[in-house]
């Protein structure tokens, strides 16, 4: 008997996609971790190429560059004349990483969040009932309530009452105000372990999911070090980590001032982060301890997650880390604010585990 013999395995390029499709996979990919270095991200890919002979001897790493200036993904329109992506790129890198990472989740309706309730609200419902007195008349189903006045009253004189007038309701459709938070402290590359740039895919999946799919609600996005200060949808691909520590009570007392400004009645925050808060703002001096939960800034933390509960802002953690004891933090957190976590592996982000502690219901995504 011979058993099983193995070699390497080598995936096969996806059914239908081009030479272009598929270089411009990866490079989306390096662009992620060069920080939006367009330059950096073509070296690396040219170095892949010669390593591991990801193009066909047709078409090379340079009709890819070619391709991408044609197709308007780079430019050298700098005053140093470097090449950079435009726009275009950093639209298709969101909606890359949304589809890699919320690929599974459903198409809703136009973009709205739905209520259980009926009145005079902004959208038609399928639904008819009689008319009763305050109802808008603008309402009214015209059809319908002349079918029944055919019905009840016969077709000789034509006569339309009260009893035959239908309305159609309106379905109340909410807005959502939500901010979302990016931790770019030093740990998000520590220890080798690069979470930066998982972290990056989620926030631009993040951002692409709520700007088209509730295109009527508002998005506020910050990062948060030593300090929290906001950055714009564009910004996310450029991302770095700085020499920072975490300073979560920062990013929070941020989004919840972010929060205040906006009207709508239904406010979030998403925080996407490694773990640990190990620093406060005290003055113009910082309170920092790097070694284990510091009870201090624990506890700022933590009240700062009971006012937003008390605030009804429900806080979405993800984690992207699998070190125990940084999930534990972010267990603690979101059972004080009643809110949702999100835990990945550096690799896995199109697996997530979902934590709902409302339902105290744990599943996989």
């Amino acid at each position: 008997m011979l058993g099983y013999r193995f070699t390497q395995y080598i995936p096969e390029k996806a059914q239908g996609k081009s030479d272009f499709d598929y270089l411009n996979k990866i490079f989306q990919q390096l662009l992620l971790i060069t920080a939006g270095n367009a330059g950096e991200a073509l070296q690396w890919l040219t170095e892949l190429d010669r390593q591991h002979n990801i193009t066909n001897g047709r078409y090379g790493i340079g009709d890819f560059i070619n391709d991408l200036k044609s197709k308007g993904f780079l430019t050298e329109d700098s005053p140093k004349g470097e090449i950079r992506i435009t726009p275009k790129t950093e639209q298709a890198m969101r909606k890359s990483a949304l589809e890699e990472i919320f690929g599974k989740l459903k198409k809703g309706g136009k973009g709205h969040h739905s209520t259980p309730q009926q009145g005079q609200g902004d959208e038609i419902a399928p639904d008819v009932r009689e008319y009763r007195f305050g109802d808008n008349l603008s309402h009214i189903d015209m059809t319908d309530s002349i079918r029944n006045a055919q019905v009840n009253h016969g077709l000789g004189d034509f006569t339309l009452t009260e009893g035959d007038l239908e309305i159609r309701d309106t379905e109340h459709k909410t807005q959502t105000s939500t901010v979302l938070m990016i931790d770019i402290s030093h740990s998000m590359i520590l220890y080798g372990e690069d979470r930066i740039t998982p972290a990056k895919k989620v926030a631009m999946a993040l951002a692409e999911l709520i700007t088209k799919k509730y295109p009527k609600d508002t998005l506020d996005i910050l990062v948060f070090g030593n300090d929290a200060w906001q950055i714009q949808i564009k910004d996310l691909p450029y991302l770095q980590v700085g020499p920072y520590h975490t300073n979560t009570v920062a990013g929070l007392e941020l989004a919840m001032d972010l929060l205040r400004r906006r009207k709508t009645k239904n406010k979030q925050i998403f925080m996407i982060t490694d773990g640990k808060p190990t620093c406060l703002k005290e003055g113009i001096h910082y309170y920092k301890n790097s070694f284990g939960l510091d009870s201090k800034i624990l506890n700022r933390t933590l009240n700062l997650a009971a006012q937003c509960r008390k605030l009804n802002v429900p806080i979405t953690t993800f984690m992207i880390a699998s070190d125990p004891y940084l999930q534990q933090f972010v267990k603690e957190f979101t059972q004080v604010n009643n809110g949702n976590a999100y835990y990945s592996s550096l690799q896995g982000l199109g697996h997530l585990v979902f934590e709902d502690y409302k339902k105290n219901r744990r599943k996989n995504i």
